[in-house]
């Protein structure tokens, strides 16, 4: 059977195969046509970047490094796209929002690697965009893709930004790359300094982080095996399963997490499940679990004694939290699939929970290091319409709980609606429920505490996604 051929000798159809010495040759003008259309999707069709990347990934036969440099470029290009932007600004005659997408998102695509510390050559650069606005068949724009990716190669150290002192939100949405309505937020609930600290760490790159499953292992142990494959290995500073990898490496490919020996999580979601401090022998509800990293880390605590339980209202999702306890060796985890605003009488049966997680749906903001897409996807409207879903989820699980039992509310936002607003909201309705005494939380959450006992943990502090985690008691 020749390479080109079917299972049955059929040729295939659609493009030719080109040759392998062209393939490679192409490889580097593929990866940028794959990144464009990841940014299309994401800005025309609201496309989560991540599920889009990762599906074009999944088409493609890029090799590793090609691969890498599309996924640079795609959350590049996002985490960076308010200073691209109002770079580009000065040598259009228009806004690139203003422009056709495509051509906006790459120029945008050029922008990037030209001002936001690419070591690629600024000539390779522009050829590179203009063979890629070949590709996508948009050859109507490489006269203009050519010119304003030159000028801009010319001209933008010269480009000078709003400064932090005299224009606070200016320079937090042109410079830090914010949408105008969250930079103003930030700046009037934490001042100016405090603002652009938070959104220069939301711009970097985070590490890759895991968590140790001891029931298969010991954490040390694990860290000094995974420090022969993942040289900047160290152990969290916080969360006690923590394991921070680095920069670099596909933990998904590793034999250690193949054989269930530690999941990915960030240390500020594994220090959720500390809060909660979930014990052997307890029963313990996952109200919106997928896709089951806190659920799993539940399993993990509790062992052959104890149950818990992991609900999702959308059934491939759930999938992915079964999926991961078999992983991981968890026979102590059930999943239902229901709506947590709903009554939770029949799933709470004559045994009510020992512990409640309520990890709610939330804007998502404290993830922008990990998630650039999700500053131009939230709007300014979404912070009330979330906590009135979370304040409904609340609800029904103080229903589910039993007396003296545990509840942990936690967003992986910043905002004070969707955190410390839709706790008050509950504390004023519902009797008989307190937040837990400090002194009474475990040791490892300690250092995060604010002075009102929530668990807060901040990019540009702890090195963490930002966090928000309250711990409350019902009366025994």
């Amino acid at each position: 059977m020749s390479l080109g051929d079917g299972p049955r000798g059929r040729r295939r159809r659609g493009r030719p195969l080109l040759p392998a010495s062209t393939r490679r040759r192409a490889a580097p003008t593929r990866a940028r046509l794959l990144a464009l259309r990841v940014l299309e999707r994401v800005d025309r069709g609201g496309a989560f970047a991540d599920l889009a990347l990762h599906a074009a990934l999944g088409r493609s036969d890029l090799a590793a490094g090609d691969r890498a440099l599309a996924t640079d470029l795609v959350y590049g290009t996002l985490r960076w796209r308010g200073r691209v932007d109002f770079l580009l600004s000065h040598v259009l005659d228009r806004e690139p929002g203003k422009l056709e997408p495509s051509v906006a998102n790459l120029l945008r695509l050029g922008a990037y690697q030209l001002c936001c510390g690419h070591r690629i050559p600024a000539s390779a650069a522009v050829d590179q965009c203009v063979r890629t606005a070949r590709a996508a068949g948009l050859e109507r724009a490489t006269g203009l893709v050519n010119a304003v990716l030159r000028r801009l190669a010319r001209e933008h150290t010269g480009i000078a930004f709003p400064p932090l002192e005299t224009d606070p939100v200016g320079h937090l949405t042109h410079a830090l790359s914010l949408p105008r309505w969250l930079a103003e937020r930030w700046v009037e609930a934490w001042g100016a300094e405090q603002a652009a600290r938070l959104a220069e760490a939301s711009n970097r790159v985070p590490p890759l982080t895991v968590r140790a499953n001891p029931l298969r292992n010991d954490r040390d142990a694990l860290l000094a095996e995974l420090g022969e494959r993942f040289p900047d290995a160290r152990a969290g500073r916080f969360a006690t399963g923590g394991i921070v990898l680095g920069p670099r490496g596909n933990p998904g490919h590793d034999p250690a997490f193949l054989d269930g020996r530690f999941t990915v999580q960030d240390e500020a979601s594994q220090l959720v499940v500390e809060l909660l401090d979930p014990r052997p022998g307890e029963r313990v509800l996952d109200l919106c679990a997928a896709p089951g990293t806190k659920t799993t880390a539940i399993g993990e605590r509790l062992g052959d004694a104890g149950e818990v339980v992991a609900t999702d209202r959308n059934p491939r999702r759930l999938g992915l939290v079964g999926r991961d306890a078999r992983r991981l060796g968890l026979a102590n985890v059930t999943t239902r699939e229901l709506d947590g605003t709903g009554s939770l009488a029949e799933l709470a049966g004559d045994r009510p929970f020992d512990r409640i997680l309520v990890d709610a749906p939330c804007s998502g903001l404290g993830t922008l290091r990990r998630n650039p897409d999700a500053r131009w996807r939230v709007r300014p409207e979404d912070e009330e319409r979330l906590a009135d879903t979370q304040l409904a989820l609340l609800r029904s699980a103080v229903g589910a709980l039993r007396p003296g039992g545990v509840l942990v509310y936690s967003t992986c936002t910043l905002a004070a609606k969707e955190n410390e607003g839709v706790i008050g909201a509950l504390l004023a309705e519902v009797e008989g429920l307190r937040r837990r005494d400090a002194s009474a939380l475990p040791a490892a959450v300690q250092p995060l505490l604010d002075p009102d006992g929530f668990l807060r943990c901040w990019p540009q502090r702890h090195g963490t996604d930002g966090f928000f985690a309250a711990a409350l008691e019902t009366a025994s």
